[in-house]
């Protein structure tokens, strides 16, 4: 199983939280897509993201969908569930741990509030397939896979990840991966600090 925890990069989660999240509010439907998302607490943790900064009136309308090639079939019993071990929770923040999560007294696990819960769906998803999980999303998160792919695969899944965003919508991805230079006419970068991209519109 591929192991992550809660907040792994809470840089860009910030920058999610300052710079994309406000022009969302008044959205009726807000769409995200977590691409490569493991056991769950990276989508997790984008909706505790939202969360803590939307109210809960709009945090109604986030919809996070979450997708992994999941090669085991294992993934989508742990993120329904929603039990989560100590050390994939402690980097969080303790007033964030306390607010939404409760402890089985019986496995010792964290148990991830349902109103969280809920705004995560996972579905088993191959993105070398080429072929986006929906369309129209806000955003689109795509962290730590993309170094798995050879150059040629990287540029289509990210030109399959521009023709998923609404006019507008932001792609994000870790740090070290650099948006391919073929590309730079789909994308403006909107923080110098992070890699955080805003679909361009005609």
């Amino acid at each position: 199983m591929a192991f992550t925890f809660f907040f792994r990069d809470e840089h860009l989660l910030n920058l999610i939280a300052k710079l994309v999240l406000p022009e969302l509010t008044g959205f009726s439907r807000i769409k995200f897509w977590d691409a490569g998302c493991a056991m769950g607490p990276e989508p997790y943790s984008l909706a505790i993201v939202c969360a803590e900064n939307m109210g809960k009136f709009a945090f109604r309308n986030i919809c996070i969908t979450a997708t992994d090639i999941d090669e085991s079939g294992e993934f989508g019993t742990v993120i329904r569930e929603g039990r989560y071990r100590d050390e994939e929770v402690k980097r969080m923040p303790n007033e964030i741990l306390g607010r939404y999560f409760t402890v089985d007294p019986t496995s010792g696990t964290f148990v991830i509030d349902q109103g969280i819960r809920d705004s995560v769906r996972y579905y088993q998803h191959d993105l070398l397939g080429l072929r986006p999980i929906g369309i129209g999303f806000h955003l689109i998160l795509c962290k730590n896979v993309l170094l798995h792919f050879t150059p040629e695969e990287r540029v289509e899944v990210i030109r399959m990840f521009h023709g998923a965003l609404a006019d507008g919508g932001y792609f994000c991805t870790e740090q070290t991966q650099k948006l391919p230079d073929e590309l730079s006419h789909l994308f403006e970068r909107v923080s110098e600090d992070g890699q955080l991209f805003r679909k361009k519109t005609p």
